[in-house]
């Protein structure tokens, strides 16, 4: 599911959604796993200057896209069941929130995405378009794919879920 709505001219918001054959705590220890990202989000190079735990609210890092840095931070967990972050650069700025409910045997991610300004905006509706790779859907069906092959590699070898804290 994918749904645009345009505020002002320049606000965007952004709701995607997909369901990962994969139990909620391993889904959401892989999203909060920053170092990580750049498997999953198209062109990030590194996450840099962590502040303090991912997984509290108030922590700040920031993306880097190559020589573009994204200043991030935290600002509303509830584990395992949702993360909002608040980014941004000259490409792209403003909030993106994710929620993690438990469907059947796996678990559904809604993604929303506001930004903010009219390059934002641009930019922002450059990567709704399609599940491309770098797309906001392509990323989120990546990330999908990713942490369904951890889960069944989990179970494969025996081990449990990913505990929540």
């Amino acid at each position: 599911m994918s749904s645009l709505q345009l505020q002002n001219g320049s606000v965007a918001h952004y709701t995607i959604s997909t369901r990962v054959a994969a139990p909620i705590d391993d889904v959401f220890a892989l999203w909060t796993d920053v170092q990580r990202m750049g498997e999953w989000v198209g062109g990030v190079t590194g996450v840099t200057d962590i502040s303090g735990p991912i997984d509290r609210a108030g922590t700040r890092y920031v993306v880097n896209f190559g020589p573009v840095r994204s200043p991030t931070e935290v600002i509303d967990v509830e584990r395992p069941r949702r993360f909002s972050t608040r980014f941004g650069s000259w490409v792209l700025r403003g909030t993106s929130s994710a929620t993690f409910e438990t469907d059947r045997d796996g678990t559904r991610i809604v993604q929303e995405f506001q930004t903010v300004g009219r390059v934002s905006a641009v930019s922002a509706w450059i990567f709704s378009r399609g599940s491309y790779q770098g797309s906001f859907k392509g990323e989120l069906e990546k990330f999908a794919r990713l942490a369904e092959h951890e889960a069944a590699t989990r179970r494969a070898a025996g081990e449990p879920a990913t505990p929540s804290r």
